[in-house]
Formats: structure tokens, sequence, C-alpha cells
């Protein structure tokens, strides 16, 4: 009897698969990779960084200059003479000579108070002082011929001369019913008016010298040995005029809270077109300085808040260098404080850190075509 045929089995393509992944993962280990001391991850991750091209950045030379040194600060205008006049008797004002306003000479008469009884006070006491007179003299006569004791006479003599007294500070207060003013200077106050009753010691007239004038500014501690006594100064005032002053006072004490220094610089002010309390943008000179002529754009921080800017060394190592600003002008800033000569990064420095490695190139360069196959990347 013949065998019955038996039905040929097929290979399912998933079994292929297994077998074909199953030689490779033999393959594979044979071939030693594993074991191996170098991973191909490493191999690999070394070869990309030495493919991978430095950053670039473009920068400049520099070289320090000799810069005039200018500190400026604002500041208010203020009268040097101020006089707050006080009645030195009491009276009625019977008169008034001048008005607010008015340009004023040294005693001239603003007010005058009434006389009252001060006239006869006058007369008597004149006439006291004549019968003191007699009685000394008598006195004196009398002594001679032993008739009356030294210490009457002393007497007599006190009396007159108390007469005498008496009579000098009437006619001083008489000389005070004319209020006049003390220095000259323009009437900034001047309240009463005819009819008004003051007292002594009361104020009745404000007088300003404006010629010349100050101007008072606060100078910063850093700034303040800078600024050099009877140095020349520039003052813009509020309303673009441009004025010329002499530094007459600097303060010797610092304010506590600012940690500022008072300064004072006076004005010629003849004509009184400056008024007292107005702005005024102080430019004081200062000693020169060593800086570097540079675009505001250059400036970065540091970590720590800093500012300054970064430069490249003679490695192509990123460096930082914090900055003071000397002055700020419209083509470009003044920076202090860095080496005399330096490279400053002027493009990319946002790109590139403290310490890292660059590649620079400066605007000639750049235009001349001179960096193009430097920038190019190696296959």
């Amino acid at each position: 009897m013949t065998d019955p045929i038996k039905p040929k089995r097929r290979i399912k393509s998933s079994h292929i698969m297994a077998a074909i992944l199953a030689l490779g993962t033999m393959a594979w280990i044979g071939s030693g990779v594993v074991g191996s001391n170098e991973p191909i991850a490493n191999t690999d991750a070394n070869a990309l960084k030495a493919e991978t091209p430095l950053p670039f950045v473009r920068v400049a030379h520099s070289v320090a200059q000799s810069v005039d040194r200018e500190v400026v600060l604002f500041g208010h205008t203020q009268a040097i003479k101020q006089a707050d006049i006080a009645a030195e008797i009491s009276g009625r004002i019977v008169k008034k000579s001048a008005n607010k306003g008015d340009v004023v000479k040294k005693g001239q008469v603003l007010f005058t108070l009434s006389i009252e009884d001060r006239l006869s006070q006058l007369s008597e006491a004149k006439a006291k002082l004549e019968h003191k007179k007699i009685a000394y003299n008598a006195a004196q006569r009398l002594s001679k011929k032993q008739f009356q004791s030294k210490v009457k006479l002393a007497e007599e003599k006190a009396n007159l001369e108390a007469a005498k007294a008496t009579l000098k500070a009437i006619q001083i207060d008489i000389s005070k019913i004319s209020i006049r003013a003390p220095i000259d200077g323009l009437v900034n106050e001047l309240p009463l008016s005819v009819g008004d009753y003051v007292k002594s010691g009361d104020v009745v007239s404000v007088i300003v010298d404006l010629n010349p004038i100050k101007i008072v500014g606060q100078v910063s501690e850093r700034d303040v040995s800078r600024v050099r006594l009877g140095a020349n100064a520039m003052a813009q005032l509020a309303d673009g005029q441009k004025v010329q002053g002499v530094v007459k006072y600097i303060s010797r004490i610092g304010s506590s809270t600012t940690r500022t220094f008072t300064i004072d610089v006076w004005v010629d002010n003849a004509s009184s077109a400056i008024p007292e309390g107005l702005t005024a943008e102080l430019h004081l000179p200062a000693e020169n300085e060593r800086a570097h002529f540079v675009s505001p754009a250059v400036l970065s921080l540091d970590r720590e808040g800093a500012i300054g800017v970064k430069a490249v060394n003679n490695k192509g190592i990123v460096t930082f260098h914090p900055v003071q600003i000397i002055s700020d002008t419209t083509e470009g800033i003044w920076l202090g404080g860095l080496p005399e000569r330096i490279t400053v990064i002027t493009v990319g420095q946002e790109f590139v850190l403290e310490g890292h490695k660059v590649r620079t190139a400066t605007d000639a360069e750049i235009n001349s075509g001179a960096v193009v196959k430097s920038l190019k990347v190696s296959p």
C-alpha cells in the first residue's frame, strides 16, 4: 500500500526575520565590539567634535586715547545774597518807597514809619542833657574849692552820661523810622502797604542779589575728588541757554543719606536775566583719563550683572572686562577701566561666553574676503 503523501510546510516570513536577527546578533557579538574599551558612540562624538567649527565673531582692535574727563550733574540756580529785612522799631507805615520787583541800591528807603511821640521824647532828652551838663560843671567848680566831695562829683558825672545815652537812643530810634535796603538787589517780597502796623522784628521785605548767581549741585563721592576748586564750568539752563561759570565751593562733608557733596558754580548775571530756582545741567571738567571709543552696542553684562565688554585675547579666548562709562556722545561712548590695547567683540558677543575659544575677523578682513575660506566647514 502506498504511503500517503505528506503536505509541505510553508515557512512563515516572521520566522525568516527572526533568523536574520539572530544571525545578525551573533555576528555583532562575535565582532568584539561589545567588549571594546572605546565605544563607537564616543568615537563618533569625538569625530563630530573635531569637525565642528569654532564660533565666529566680528572684532575691532582698539587703542586707548587721552580723554578730557567731564563730570555731568544736575543742579538749580540760587541767589548768593539774600536779605530778610525786619523792622527795628514798632510803628505804622506812612510811606512806601519801592515796589515788588524793583532793583534797589544799598541804603535806599523802602518804607517810612510814623514818628509818633519820638520828637517830643527827643526834645525832653536834649533838655535833660543840658541840665545834667550844668549840674556837672557846678559840681566840678565846687569840688576844686573843696566845697563838695568827690563822691558827689562822680554822681553828677554819671547822671550826665546817662542823659547822653538816653538822647542817643532816641536819635537812633528816629533814624530807624526809615527802613532801608541793606544790600543791592531785587525786591523779591514786599507784602506790606501804607497803614499797616509793624512790630519790632517783623519781616517787611526780602531782597535778593542775583549778580553773580550760583548753581548748586550734588556731586557723587566717586567724582568729588576729580573736581577742582577754581575750575571753569559750563551750565545749560532749562531754556537751552549755555553759560560759563567758576567752581567756587566744594563741600568737604558729604551727605550721610545720598553720599553726595555740595558744589557751587558762580555765574555772571549782570542783567539778572537768570532767575533763582531754575534747573541747570552742570558740566565740570575733571582729570584726563585713558579711554576707548566704542559703539554702545558692544556693551554686555556678566553673570553678576556688571556692565562691561567682551574681548578676545591673543589665544582666541573670550574675556570679559568691566568698564566705566566716562562720556556719552551721539557718535558713541568713551569707556574707562580697559587695557591700553584690546580686541573688542563688536558682533556676536551675545552668543559666546567668557572662556570660549572663537574665530575672529575685523570689518576690513570681511570686506576684503580674506576670511571666506576660513568660514567654510570641512566635509
